[in-house]
């Protein structure tokens, strides 16, 4: 049996441009601290293998703590780790991967052919490639196949399972005319879960930690087990992020205030995430003052940000008794008196003044 952690998308030293200089500086140290998190891991799971599935580095700055804490938290890990530069860290005669001095444990595939490596303690061959420039439009499996040798055969790679753009396309026909074991990939943020093609079992960890609103919820990386019998892979997703992104929804409607909205959402205790706080539905009072608001949320989030997406309150019917097709419409549907009267105005509303249909 092996056990795999794999991880992919770290992003470290990525700018945080939407926070103040000094946060974002505390969230790259932050990034740093994620490896801590993933050694531990490795050694809490006594991990065999660590596959680390590209764009390690966001690419734009790599700073020197950085490079010193990759290299020195890596060479911790009592398992071979195997890297897979992807499309934002591509692999080159002056990439930080080509002019770092590596801990021997540590293995980062340098071209765009397959490069496979035999670990005959561990019975099984690791294989994998890199991105040697910011985009890549052939898919790096294309054409291969694992020899049918007995051992295990994995493939670490950053590419687009699907994709039709130009960072590394997977077809899912190559992956399952493969003959891999498992496929470690990098390059989606989203987990995606175990999947299959053919008899290969491939998985995007997602990566560890959100940067941004586009990539909320837990993030983390994936504990990967080989069994000893064909086939028999699992995968647990395993939570790493400090920090999450979050996007809450505050309801005005029915409320005296903005702020009684915003208070009913609010956490219970204060927390590390980043929140974006959306004020919905239909208000009463007067437009909600984003700053006050803001003052209130921000003792609760280690960042938070607010925006006013109410409409005023809107009577249905006001019009009814208007001597027009609104008027008459609305009338025929008042003295109904059915239940879904009031869903009908809104309907006939959003049609007689061009407007887009309401939520049922």
């Amino acid at each position: 049996m092996l056990t795999i952690i794999h991880g992919a998308d770290f992003h470290l030293d990525a700018p945080f441009a939407a926070l103040p200089a000094d946060k974002a500086r505390q969230r790259r140290e932050e990034q740093r601290a994620l490896l801590d998190k993933l050694a531990d891991l490795a050694e809490e799971r006594q991990a065999d293998l660590v596959l680390l599935s590209g764009d390690l580095l966001d690419g734009s700055q790599t700073y020197q703590e950085t490079v010193e804490a990759l290299a020195r938290t890596l060479g911790q890990i009592h398992a071979p780790v195997f890297i897979a530069p992807g499309n934002h860290d591509c692999y080159g005669p002056r990439s930080v991967y080509a002019n770092t001095a590596w801990p021997d444990n540590v293995h980062i595939f340098s071209s765009v052919g397959i490069e496979s490596v035999a670990l005959p303690d561990l019975g099984c061959t690791v294989h994998g490639a890199a991105f040697t420039t910011p985009q890549a439009d052939r898919s790096p499996l294309m054409g291969f196949t694992a020899p049918q040798d007995g051992q295990v055969h994995l493939m670490v790679l950053h590419g687009d399972v699907e994709g039709k753009g130009r960072y590394g396309p997977i077809d899912p026909a190559d992956i399952a005319a493969s003959g891999l074991t498992y496929l470690a990939l990098g390059h989606v943020h989203a987990c995606s879960g175990l999947q299959k093609a053919g008899d290969t079992w491939w998985a995007y960890p997602g990566c560890p930690e959100g940067r941004g609103f586009d990539e909320t919820g837990d993030k983390g990386v994936l504990a990967v087990t080989v069994g000893d019998s064909p086939g028999d892979v699992t995968a647990q997703f395993v939570p790493l992020a400090g920090r999450r992104y979050e996007i809450v929804e505050a309801d005005v409607t029915g409320a005296d205030s903005a702020a009684e909205a915003l208070e009913a959402v609010l956490p219970g205790e204060p927390c590390g995430d980043c929140c974006r706080i959306l004020l919905t539905g239909q208000r009463s009072f007067g437009l909600p003052d984003l700053a006050a608001l803001t003052a209130q949320a921000e003792p609760y989030y280690y960042s938070v940000t607010l925006r006013d997406q109410t409409r005023e309150y809107r009577d249905l019917w006001a019009r009814a008794g208007e001597d027009t097709l609104t008027g008459l419409v609305l009338r025929a549907l008042k003295g109904s008196g059915g239940p879904e009267a009031e869903l009908a105005a809104r309907f006939a509303l959003a049609a007689l003044e061009n407007g887009e249909d309401p939520c049922p």
